[in-house]
């Protein structure tokens, strides 16, 4: 586990710039101070949305090409039964947004916005689970901060309750002992022969979609 424990670090360090400009976002600072209309906070649920669906399917696919193996079982199935959790949670935001499934349906998602889930989908068709894991491990510090952001900022300048950001609460502190489990299964796949330059570059991609995915927000919320 030890080289495993290195290559995170050295993971951690190379993305270190890109996860700082995720967690200083503008777009988050905007809605701290209220300057994003509510309105516009229906990108936000339209993206998401469609986002999530993508995601489940592609955890559906990671299942179904890794879900035989003992260690990687349990960490795919969690994932799936998250992104299912996201997707309910999301209702309730939405709704207060005067938003139905149909309109969260006939929502056109924006290319920049979407990205983060075609590239999980291409890791869901051709990456090894020990990739998946790296890009999540990293991936989800960022996002996770920038949720908790939103979820105080939605409550005190925009006046949701509790029950309608729930969405944003959950993904607030990452599931206990993921890190565990994601490590393992790192462990695993270097054994197997997984060169840490791929897992490298699976997180480095999905750091790099995920600060496109605010940039996107951002100007299509400002404009």
């Amino acid at each position: 586990m030890a080289q495993v424990g290195t290559l995170i670090r050295e993971i951690r360090d190379q993305l270190r710039p890109v996860e700082a400009k995720v967690r200083q976002h503008p777009y988050i600072e905007a809605l701290r101070q209220g300057r994003i209309e509510q309105e516009r906070l229906r990108i936000f649920a339209g993206e998401q949305y469609h986002i999530i669906c993508s995601d489940l399917r592609s955890f559906a696919l990671l299942v179904s090409r890794y879900g035989s193996e003992s260690d990687a079982r349990q960490f795919l199935f969690d994932s799936l039964q998250g992104e299912a959790a996201a997707l309910e949670a999301l209702w309730a935001f939405a709704a207060a947004l005067g938003m139905d499934e149909a309109a969260l349906e006939s929502y056109e998602p924006l290319p920049g916005a979407h990205a983060y889930a075609a590239y999980v989908a291409w890791l869901a068709a051709y990456g090894s689970v020990a990739e998946v894991a790296g890009a999540f491990l990293v991936n989800l510090e960022a996002w996770g901060a920038n949720c908790g952001a939103m979820s105080e900022a939605l409550r005190e300048k925009y006046g949701l309750q509790r029950s309608q950001v729930t969405f944003f609460d959950m993904f607030a502190a990452p599931p206990e002992g993921f890190e565990e489990r994601a490590s393992a299964l790192i462990a695993r796949g270097l054994e197997r022969g997984v060169e840490p330059r791929a897992i490298k570059r699976a997180a480095r991609l999905l750091q790099g979609y995920e600060l496109m995915y605010w940039d996107t927000l951002y100007q299509a919320s400002t404009a």
